[in-house]
């Protein structure tokens, strides 16, 4: 088998559907195969795949594992030489597969590469190229300073920015579309179980990275990602924020050592009380203007990292996170 296709779903039965049906509308000239596996939503993706796709590989998590070992999962299940693990919110356009197939391929120096990502009115998703997390990075966060200094190193996006349509070479990649060999995949340990939700992508790429192999975005491969829309929202969200900077944590304190990633909740620490202090003195002109309660929603979100950055708080709500709703 060429390639196999993994797809984790989770309440996604209709963009399922309708990236299946993406990928055999797309020309790929060797094998592949395609296997689903479902992260205990139960949502009818079985039978819609047992009637709209027979041939389609499908598991039925008994939990929700979470997107790492979810995708670790159901790669002990393919035969492809080359994997693509691939968001079920995803459709893709014209012969990306085949051209993400061949920048592999034909180069032993990539480890994996990725397409560029739009949005469904077909504008640019910045987060198609992912920046290690540095002290510096994540402090300057701000989706304000992103759309003024786009294509800053510090965020990680120059290669979105440059006129070059030849492969680029990037730091990491959306997990939204990682195409990989099935070799390098074992060879660098797979996702990283230890995350639930965020991270699992950077980390694998890093990892690649420090096996001696490049991670590519290739320009020429075209995909839309109708979830990229809403990836901002769930950041924003309180379970989404906390556990954004709980698997930054774990992944700095892999990498760069207990140290390093002590320094990074201090300094969520620090930028809370910041805000926090901030949105405190705007909350009356705010209230009185009628957006108090955006202020205060604002202000929530952040008590919740500052709780979480002290240890007060692992997570904004009282959940398990492997049965979490993300």
């Amino acid at each position: 088998m060429d390639l196999s296709i993994i797809i984790v779903n989770w309440k996604s039965v209709a963009y399922c559907a309708d990236c299946i049906h993406s990928i055999h509308a797309s020309p790929f000239q060797g094998s592949y195969e395609i296997i689903v596996i479902d992260n205990a939503s139960y949502d009818g993706c079985d039978k819609m795949l047992e009637s709209l796709y027979p041939n389609v590989k499908f598991i039925q998590g008994k939990t929700n594992a979470g997107f790492a070992r979810a995708n670790n999962l159901a790669f002990q299940y393919s035969t492809g030489e080359k994997v693509c693990f691939l968001n079920p919110d995803t459709k893709i356009l014209g012969s990306a597969l085949q051209t993400l197939y061949d920048s592999i391929d034909g180069n032993p120096k990539g480890g994996a590469a990725g397409a560029i990502l739009r949005n469904g009115d077909g504008s640019l998703q910045t987060s198609c190229v992912l920046p290690f997390p540095t002290l510096l990075n994540q402090a300057l966060d701000m989706e304000w300073l992103r759309k003024r200094f786009p294509s800053a190193k510090l965020f990680g996006a120059q290669a979105l920015y440059s006129n070059s349509i030849s492969p680029q070479s990037v730091e990491a990649i959306s997990g939204a579309c990682i195409m990989t060999r099935r070799q390098t995949f074992i060879d660098v340990g797979m996702f990283g179980p230890e995350y639930f939700m965020y991270a699992e992508d950077v980390d694998l790429c890093r990892k690649i990275r420090m096996s001696g192999k490049k991670i590519y975005l290739i320009k020429e491969a075209q995909i839309i990602h109708y979830g990229g829309g809403s990836s901002q929202d769930r950041k924003s969200s309180l379970v989404g924020a906390v556990l954004m900077r709980e698997s930054n944590y774990k992944m700095l304190r892999k990498f760069r050592g207990t140290g390093y990633a002590l320094l990074y909740r201090t300094s969520m620490a620090v930028m809370g009380m910041a805000r926090i202090a901030g949105l405190l003195l705007f909350l009356a002109p705010a209230a009185a203007v009628g957006n108090g309660r955006i202020m205060l929603q604002i202000m929530r979100r952040w008590w919740h990292l500052l709780t979480w950055a002290i240890g007060i708080n692992r997570l904004p709500i009282s959940m398990n996170p492997i049965t979490a709703d993300l």
